[in-house]
């Protein structure tokens, strides 16, 4: 009898393999919301030579199936984009072609943050230019605008009936004449807690999810300044639920505060290597949001810049991956999965 019961059951898995499947496999929930968060991209330089030699698609095209399954995938875009400009007199300045745009749009980037010490390298024509360029690819922005309701205007969309908004901040511009002002172009500064503050408010108020991407902290350091910290907490007060972090060009660690996640920085994630950060600038994640109502639950999941591509890799990296990230957090934990959760005081 017993022998036959394992005939009659070896059958129907061959037949209805997903309906023998375990429980542990079942579909996500109808209405889970999933955003995938990336660090910075760069387009120009060592990167616009290789689109320059393979296309526009070339630096995603490992990680691209990962980022269209998102409902939302957003990154920072730390160049302007234009060809139009003067160059400001600064040690770097970036500045890509409007083509290079199609690779963001193949990989099913939505959105993107363009708060950042580099948006307004060739000026604020080109930074405009920009924005024009986006728009005509469907590429969403927010962090920088003609005037300053635009630069705090967050990115706005409606996933599965919930409105989830991305405000692009940055607390690293080279000058205060970058600053979006009430008539004249610029980013969204979070110097001040002025404007900043009440555009989160407003968020909140406005959208079932506030998300902050902000530019911070210092370039190659492993942990946040006390500054980004205290600031991350104010944020979360005046009502944001996600803080994602960019500008040190590597992985800083993970914090929670009032039971909400601060991802101090993603890393670079399409990128020169840079020859003053070395190796640890070329190590980066993408950052899986899951959100259930009032649940949200955070994934990691490690990449590496490998010519000016992010390459998933295998086992023994991520594991040294998720190792460092333990090592940089304060009250978060990662598991062997990359699963992402808060220490149990």
């Amino acid at each position: 009898m017993l022998r036959r019961f394992t005939i009659i059951t070896v059958i129907l898995l061959l037949i209805f393999p997903a309906a023998m499947s375990s429980s542990k496999a079942s579909a996500a929930p109808a209405d889970r919301i999933n955003i995938t968060f990336v660090g910075d991209i760069l387009l120009d330089g060592f990167v616009g030579d290789q689109i320059a030699r393979y296309g526009a698609n070339f630096p995603f095209v490992k990680v691209a199936p990962a980022l269209q399954k998102a409902d939302i995938a957003f990154a920072n875009l730390e160049t302007p984009v234009s060809i139009r400009g003067v160059s400001a007199e600064k040690t770097f300045v970036f500045r890509s072609k409007p083509a290079a745009l199609s690779g963001l749009r193949y990989a099913g980037i939505d959105g993107v943050s363009l708060a950042n010490n580099h948006i307004l390298d060739f000026g604020k024509v080109a930074m405009l230019d920009t924005l024009v360029h986006l728009d005509k690819y469907k590429i969403a922005h927010t962090g920088a605008g003609r005037n300053i309701e635009q630069a705090y205007k967050p990115y706005i969309k409606t996933v599965k009936g919930k409105k989830v908004a991305i405000l692009g901040l940055s607390r690293v511009l080279s000058d205060p004449s970058w600053y979006a002002g009430t008539n004249s172009p610029g980013a969204a500064s979070a110097y001040t807690p002025e404007p900043m503050l009440n555009a989160i408010k407003k968020s909140a108020k406005d959208n079932d999810y506030t998300i902050v991407y902000i530019h911070w902290n210092e370039e190659f350091k492993d942990y946040p300044e006390q500054y980004a910290r205290t600031l991350a907490k104010k944020m979360i007060d005046s009502g944001a639920d996600i803080i994602v972090g960019s500008h040190s060009h590597c992985l800083m660690g993970i914090e929670y505060y009032k039971h909400k996640p601060i991802y101090y920085s993603l890393g670079n994630f399409v990128f020169n290597r840079s020859t003053r950060g070395g190796e640890k600038t070329l190590h980066s994640m993408l950052v899986n949001i899951a959100i259930d109502g009032s649940k949200l639950t955070g994934k990691i999941t490690p990449v590496k810049i490998i010519g000016g591509q992010p390459n998933f890799m295998g086992a023994a990296y991520n594991k040294e991956t998720i190792k460092l990230m333990n090592k940089l957090s304060f009250n978060a934990i990662i598991d062997g999965n990359g699963n992402v959760s808060e220490k149990k005081l």
